[in-house]
């Protein structure tokens, strides 16, 4: 997509939030929200925890300001350094 939309000078990028501090937790963690579930979830985290929702807007922030003009065709993985 963003081949074919890059002459039109529209970028295409994905963001790929971790597990996050949101309504859809427990639904996500298949389970109930207990600490021990959590700190199951957080020990695959490098950075120690949970996505929260400003850390995507961030993202989705960065990916639409002027600094980001030359980046398309990415996934920006926003997860505390899960995939590394």
């Amino acid at each position: 997509m963003a081949i074919e939309l890059a002459r039109d000078q529209i970028r295409v990028c994905a963001i790929n939030p971790v597990i996050g501090e949101t309504a859809l937790l427990t639904s996500f963690m298949g389970g109930p929200d207990t600490a021990e579930l959590r700190e199951a979830f957080v020990a695959g985290i490098p950075l120690g925890r949970m996505s929260r929702p400003e850390d995507v807007a961030n993202a989705a922030l960065f990916l639409c300001s002027a600094e980001a003009e030359f980046i398309t065709g990415v996934c920006l993985e926003v997860d505390g350094g899960r995939v590394i």
